[in-house]
């Protein structure tokens, strides 16, 4: 038995993947990816695949990206791991002050976790408990987006709004209320109809990722800020698929000149080498929690990686990448690359539209029968030629790492037309939608 069928073997005997009906998964050969290079992946058989998808939307200035490495290891020789809970360590403290430096005006403290659905959590803890301890306890609600994803945990699950995801938890979840993405005037309408009841509104700025890549029109999220101040309602900006880059500027919010209340973080924070998440918060919102021990103001909330000092130490390498590299204006041209394939691409039969925005690309192939998995096929097609991507439903989802060269990007968007090509060509025509 080869090494890869022996790995596949056990994988499929004993391993539980996320997001992956296992029934289906057992039907096909499982992918072991062994090792990465800039912004290829190699599997245990030695096949090289373009990271179409930057290892779920984290991955920023490639795989082995000397300074990063270099930073682990250097770390590694220190200390591996040591608890917040009541001491502290020099990465999480430099890091935090680097954070502050770049993230919107009025952000002043940071709160380390370690995945996107926890920093999410806890913007909306500290959001509730701010108001409580302000002596407004009426404001216990939320106002989310509709196919709005912020996590798996159960409070980010409660302002998610994905019935595929989301409608099994229900009974577990709070309620909350839902808003039509790019649409203010409904958005006052429901801050008016529920005067003094919210907490915060909750929102992925600019684009919803995992909602199929739904493009917020211009000027909304300036507006949904605006509205924010005037019924004194928090902001939460979920920036974890967003920061980093992913739509052209460091942080998404930067694009509308909007400061929130608070700002999730994870993902590309470490260039997508490990574990961490931050939420961003305002002084105001910090000294809410401030008070004598008997006050019970502190905020109990904690995990045992919190600011981990090897995630810190590569989170840092990762901000001085970017300084060094000039990541960020050298990804311009390359997102005017994008935008011109894909206005192209757009014309494919069978592509129903192209939503995206700076790298962050959604490729809708139309309502199919859910059984013939058509952004499945897809993504099959595309491993045969050599690039690993991922749907959302049928919709085909790229997202590469922002060092990718020009002409590795012609490369995958090359590879995603013919693979959108015979993906469709394989579906008999009567199925189609």
């Amino acid at each position: 038995m080869s090494d890869a069928a022996r790995l596949n073997h056990l994988d499929q005997e004993f391993v539980w993947h996320p997001f992956t009906q296992q029934q289906g998964w057992r039907e096909e050969e499982p992918l072991q990816i062994e090792r990465g290079e800039g912004v290829h992946l190699f599997d245990v058989d030695g096949n090289r695949y373009i990271d179409g998808t930057s290892s779920l939307w984290c991955n920023v200035h490639g795989h082995r990206h000397p300074d990063l490495d270099r930073a682990a290891r250097e770390q590694f020789d220190k200390v591996a791991h040591s608890t917040m809970l009541g001491l502290s360590h020099p990465g999480a403290t430099e890091l935090a002050a680097r954070l502050i430096e770049i993230a919107p005006d009025g952000l002043r403290r940071v709160f380390y976790s370690d995945s996107g659905s926890t920093a999410a959590e806890i913007a909306l803890k500290m959001a509730f408990q701010y108001h409580q301890q302000r002596g407004d306890t009426a404001r216990t609600r939320f106002i989310r987006m509709r196919e709005a994803y912020h996590g798996d945990t159960l409070g980010s699950v409660s302002v998610g709004g994905i019935d595929l995801f989301h409608a099994t938890y229900r009974p577990l979840l709070f309620d909350t209320l839902a808003a039509e993405p790019g649409d203010a005037d409904q958005m006052e309408s429901l801050l008016s109809a529920h005067e003094g009841e919210v907490a915060a509104v909750i929102m992925e700025p600019l684009v919803q990722g995992a909602g199929g890549m739904i493009v917020h029109p211009d000027g909304y999220l300036r507006a949904v800020r605006e509205l924010c101040d005037r019924h004194g309602v928090l902001l939460i900006c979920d920036e974890v698929a967003t920061g980093f880059g992913r739509t052209g500027t460091m942080f998404a919010v930067e694009r509308e000149g909007v400061s929130p209340d608070f700002l999730c973080l994870a993902k590309g924070i470490t260039a997508g080498y490990l574990p961490l998440a931050a939420t961003l918060t305002t002084e105001a919102v910090y000294e809410g929690f401030l008070g004598a021990p008997a006050d019970a103001k502190t905020f109990f909330h904690g995990h045992t990686y919190t600011g981990n000092p090897i995630a810190c130490a590569v989170a840092l390498a990762n901000l001085d990448v970017f300084e060094r590299e000039r990541t960020i204006e050298r990804l311009q041209p390359k997102i005017e690359l994008l935008d011109r394939r894909l206005a192209e691409i757009a014309e494919l039969p069978g592509v129903t539209e192209i939503r995206s925005r700076g790298v962050m690309v959604g490729i809708d192939l139309g309502a199919h029968d859910p059984e013939l998995r058509v952004g499945h096929l897809v993504t099959l097609e595309a491993r045969k030629r050599g690039a690993l991507v991922r749907p959302l439903g049928d919709v085909v989802v790229l997202m590469p790492p922002l060092a990718i060269s020009e002409s590795e990007l012609e490369e995958l968007l090359d590879i995603t037309v013919e693979s959108i090509t015979a993906a469709l060509a394989s579906v008999p025509a009567p199925e189609r939608a």
